[in-house]
Parts: C-alpha cells; sequence; structure tokens
C-alpha cells in the first residue's frame, strides 16, 4: 500500500463504516463485527442511502448473526468498489476525489511523486498517457475487521439448549467474514482462543490458492513477541498463516488495555526487529508440513507484515517507528475520533473531547471483561452509572449479552454491569462484615462496570439518528491518552498531513514522548496495584511485583542507551527526552516492594 497507516478499530461502532469513507482514498481501516445488531442496523441505513435494495436479517433467524455480518460486510465491499470505480473516471480537475486521492499520499510516495510529475507536462495527451498508468497502480485501502477473541458466548435456542460451538459469538463472526466477498484481513485481538483458531481451518479462504496467494488473511494484534510466537505457532501447525504482528501499547493504547509484565514498547520492538526473520523461518516450517498434509504445496513463505499503534503522536515519532524499528505501517486511532469525516462521534461527544484535558483520560475497571479499559470521565454512559447510584438503581438492563461471562449467581453466564449482577453481589458483600472501608472499596469495584455494548454503539446511532424509542442513548467511549493533546475538530487532510509531517496539529504543546507516556502509565499501575495489595502481599504476588519493577528499569536502561544514539544530542526534544526519562526512574526507584 502507498499509505503507512492505517485506523484501527476504534470502539464498537466508531469505525463501523470507516471503509466507506476512506478506503477509496487508499486508506485502510478496520470494523468490529462484534455486535450484529448494530451491524445490521448500519445495513439497512447504507443501503437506503445508496439506494440498494435490502432484506432484514431477524435475530431469530437460522445463523442470524454470521448472515447479518456476510450481507453488511458484501455492502460495504461492494461501495467501496463503486466508489473506487467511480473516482477512476474523474478527470483530472484540482478538488475532486481524484486528486484528493494522491495529494493524501505521503510526499515519498512513488504514486505522489507521479502525479507531481504528470502536473509538468503540458501536452494533453501526455498528461492523459501518464495519468493511465498511475491509475493502473491505485489501490483501494484495506477492508479488516476485528474480532475480540475472548468475546466468544454460548448462544442458545428458545428453549434454552445450547446451539454448540460454531454458533458462539466469536465463531459465528468469523464465518460472517469468510463467507464474504472481502479479500482483506481478520485482526483478532484479546488473546488466544484455542476454538476459534482451530475453527479458521475450516475455511479454504485462509489457505493459499493454486498461485500461492492467501485469498483472506489473518492478522495477530499481540502486546509482546513471545506471545505473538505462540500463537503462530499454534495456527502455523494448522496450516494457518499470520500474514501480520499488529503490536500494540499495553497501556498508551484506547479500548482495553492488556498490561504487560512490565514489558515496555520499545525493547517489545526490538525484539521483534532481531528475531522477526528467525520467527518467519520457523514459522514457515511448521506452515509448510502442515499444507501439505492438506495435499497443498508452497515453496516460499508468504510474507509477514510487522505494525504497530497506541499513543503515536507525532510525524517525527511515526517516523521514527517506521525506519528504526522496520515496521511496515503504523496505527492512528484516537486522534481519528475528532475527524467527523472518518468516525462516528456524536455532537455533544466530540466537544467534549475536543476540550478535554488529560485528567478526563484514565485506565479504569469499567470493562464487564475484567480487563483494563480506558475511559473517559466525561462521558455520558459515566454519568448515567453515577446516576443510577445516586437512585440506588445499580448496573445497567442486559438487552444484547455480549459480555455476559459471569456464572458465579447463575447457571447460564450474565455480565457483571448488569442489574441482576449487581444486585446479587451487592447483597452478598452485605453479609460479609467488612470494615467500611473494604466494603467501599468492593462497593466500588462492584459498581464501576458499565454497558459497553450498548455505550459503544449509541454514538453512531445519534451520529445517524437510529436510536430506537426508548432507547439508551448514554455514550461510553474509550480514547487512548494520547487524545488529550489534539485540541479541536480537524479534517481528514489536516491528521493525514500532520501523520506524514506535512503540517504540525501540536504546535507547542508539551507533551511527553510516547514510550516516556507509556512508561509512565505503568510506573502508576505498579502503584495501584502495590496499593491493592498492601493488606495481604503474599510472597508469589512480591516475586512478580519485583520483576515487573526489575523489567521497567531494564526498559529505561534501554531507552537511555536508544536516546544517547540519537544524531542531534544537543537538540532541545532530545533533551526534554533524557530528562523525563531521568524524572520517570527516580519516581520508580522511590517505589518500595
Amino acid at each position: 500500500m502507498s499509505h503507512t497507516f492505517h485506523i484501527p478499530v476504534l470502539g464498537l461502532g466508531y469505525s463501523i463504516d470507516t471503509p466507506l469513507k476512506v478506503a477509496r482514498y487508499g486508506i485502510s481501516s478496520v470494523m468490529s463485527i462484534v455486535d450484529d445488531e448494530l451491524i445490521e442496523r448500519m445495513r439497512i441505513y447504507h443501503a437506503a442511502e445508496c439506494g440498494e435494495t435490502f432484506d432484514p436479517i431477524g435475530k431469530k433467524e437460522p445463523d442470524a448473526r454470521a448472515r447479518r455480518i456476510t450481507a453488511y460486510l458484501d455492502l460495504v465491499a461492494q461501495q467501496v468498489d463503486r466508489q473506487f470505480s467511480a473516482l477512476l473516471e474523474l478527470p483530472f480537475e484540482p478538488g475532486n476525489d481524484l486528486c484528493r486521492y494522491f495529494e493524501l499520499l505521503p510526499e515519498d510516495a512513488r504514486l505522489r511523486q507521479g502525479f507531481e510529475l504528470m502536473q509538468e507536462f503540458k501536452d494533453p495527451q501526455q498528461r492523459r498517457y501518464f495519468l493511465d498508468l498511475l491509475k493502473s497502480e491505485m489501490k483501494p485501502g484495506a477492508i479488516d475487521v476485528n474480532i475480540m477473541s475472548k468475546v466468544d458466548k454460548m448462544n442458545y435456542a428458545a428453549d434454552g439448549q445450547a446451539l454448540g460451538d460454531h454458533f458462539t459469538d466469536a465463531l459465528a463472526a468469523l464465518r460472517g467474514f469468510a463467507e464474504s466477498r472481502l479479500a482483506s484481513s481478520v485482526i483478532l485481538s484479546a488473546g488466544m482462543n484455542p476454538r476459534l483458531y482451530s475453527y479458521l481451518e475450516s475455511f479454504n479462504c485462509f489457505l493459499p490458492d493454486a498461485e500461492g496467494k492467501l485469498p483472506k488473511k489473518v492478522t495477530l494484534k499481540v502486546s509482546d513477541f513471545r506471545s505473538a510466537f505462540i500463537q503462530a505457532k499454534f495456527l502455523a501447525k494448522k496450516g494457518i498463516w499470520v500474514s501480520e504482528f499488529r503490536v500494540e501499547s499495553g497501556l498508551n493504547c484506547g479500548g482495553h488495555a492488556f498490561a504487560t509484565e512490565g514489558f515496555l514498547l520499545g525493547p517489545i520492538l526490538e525484539e521483534f526487529k532481531q528475531k522477526r526473520q528467525r520467527m518467519v523461518a520457523e514459522l514457515f516450517m511448521s506452515y509448510q508440513a502442515a499444507l501439505l498434509e492438506k495435499g497443498i504445496t508452497i515453496e516460499a513463505a508468504p510474507q509477514q507484515r510487522l505494525s504497530v499503534q497506541g499513543g503515536i503522536g507525532t510525524a517525527g515519532e511515526n517516523h521514527f517507528l517506521l525506519q528504526h524499528y522496520e515496521v511496515d505501517a503504523t496505527g492512528w486511532g484516537s486522534p481519528f475520533l475528532l475527524v467527523p469525516e472518518v468516525t462516528n462521534v456524536d455532537a455533544a461527544t466530540l466537544q467534549q473531547l475536543e476540550h478535554a484535558g488529560e485528567e478526563e483520560f484514565y485506565v479504569s475497571g469499567a470493562s464487564p471483561l475484567g480487563i483494563l479499559f480506558n475511559n473517559f470521565k466525561q462521558s455520558t454512559a459515566e454519568a448515567q452509572r453515577l446516576k443510577r447510584l445516586e437512585n440506588n438503581r445499580p448496573g445497567s438492563p442486559c438487552t444484547k449479552k455480549y459480555l455476559c461471562t459471569n456464572t458465579e449467581f447463575t447457571e447460564q453466564p450474565i455480565c457483571t454491569a448488569s442489574r441482576e449482577y449487581q444486585n446479587l453481589k451487592l447483597k452478598q458483600l452485605a453479609t460479609l462484615e467488612l470494615s467500611e472501608p473494604e466494603y467501599e472499596q468492593q462497593y466500588r469495584t462492584i459498581t464501576e462496570k458499565i454497558c459497553l455494548c450498548e455505550g459503544l454503539c449509541a454514538s453512531a446511532y445519534l451520529k445517524y439518528d437510529l436510536l430506537k424509542s426508548r432507547e439508551n442513548k448514554a455514550v461510553a467511549i474509550c480514547p487512548g491518552p494520547n487524545l488529550a493533546y489534539f485540541s479541536r475538530i480537524y479534517s481528514l487532510e489536516e491528521m493525514v498531513r500532520h501523520i506524514y509531517g506535512e503540517l504540525d496539529l501540536l504546535g507547542k504543546i508539551k507533551r511527553p514522548h510516547m514510550f516516556i507516556k507509556e512508561l509512565n502509565l505503568y510506573i502508576d499501575y505498579l502503584k495501584t496495584d502495590l496499593q491493592a495489595q498492601l493488606k495481604g502481599l503474599t510472597d508469589k504476588k512480591q516475586k512478580q511485583l519485583t520483576k515487573f519493577k526489575a523489567q521497567l528499569q531494564e526498559g529505561i536502561s534501554y531507552y537511555r542507551d536508544l536516546f544517547s544514539r540519537q544524531a542531534d544530542q544537543n537538540s532541545q526534544l532530545i533533551q526534554e527526552w533524557v530528562s523525563e526519562l531521568y524524572l520517570s526512574e527516580l519516581e520508580l526507584n522511590q517505589i518500595e516492594v
């Protein structure tokens, strides 16, 4: 691809139709396929918008979840194809979509350089011939999809009987993608799900064709090298190739945050850089053998890309990641929440994000999955949660049930953000005869959960005026802390030019280097973990925390060496990084485990 960045998945609804807005310009993006109710409503909306006929797929129809996903993905693919074909038919006229395609490319992209060269030609026939050559190399951006591997609840028939493994949420979503016309990637995130990973083997579209090409690809979103290698080996032994590792910062990201054991992003990328080729060779041996058992012969390993995302905020950081760690692409997520033509943020939330400071973005326990979740203090979902507590009505009505995982009180799983669960849990809490501080702490932990199934869709429904009567309009949003430094509404052109260094949207805003920001988030995480252990620090936990701290210290040593090897040691920026690193090290050293 000519672009060197992609737009990662943003919640459920925020990027659910982003490909319809950016793919024709060659920009790749990712849609979540967790919520088939949202997907069906978006299909009906966009089909009507473009004059397509559609047959609604009822929730109780056979295999409705997979069929809804397939139908929506096919619609998006069809519309992007039409948009791109229409773009190719345009004449060369400043201001139209054809010119916009080239103008959004980085300055060093071959297509953009060819486009600028063409403009110097005076002869119309020569220009037309050259433009046809450029058009032949243009491609739309990828329409990728995301499945959170662990969001995989069992589904039940009306009589209460389990429908079976193939109808769990994650497997049905994968089937929906596999049976669609998309030629793109499924990004699997949130850790390894052996049942889902094994199911990939059921679809020929993930196996190489006669020419050795993969009709559909698998990308793993990972937080460290070891985990990436383990998951890729599991898949390779089944004849499934991982076409991309998408490394995400453990804490300096949006959405759910999967903290590592103290491993920082810089050292993680360094390990990928050093071991990447050896890993490909080892994976290919297993992959080749597995394919041979299926009667497929392949002589060379398919391409395996490496990308990184989480907290990137400046063109300098972006360029350094591409050059120093030799990654193929970077991911820019949260800043695009302030680009209305790209993402679905309702007007009220957009205004809140525009003026929010660092203190408004925080890592919380709000997710029913029991995983850290990047939250926004001003969200209407958080305001609604607090209002319900004031009215002695903790928890949310559970209508969609995607995050039902708890069987502490019930035979069938329920959601920890639900009113049912929180009432049962608080009744249990009242019988424990705890001290007031202990009771308050546990009460906060129980009632901190919010409904993400509805909250992460509400903004898209509000933006498109799709809310049904009596439907919850409270918005949950999960930006990364990096969004605090972006302070107004931006156009697509502005954000893309910022990424490529042609425009600086941050100006003189004081912002820590992305590596140091992540380090500080990990130091805060260590402090919080220690605070939680004050009354009962076991030997096992003490060893874990000691190792965690030591890992952070190793990361600091790595960064000190990295910064000392930068060319311009006298620049104010390098000196600021070194100073910030020193202060972080002082803070870490003061923590006693």
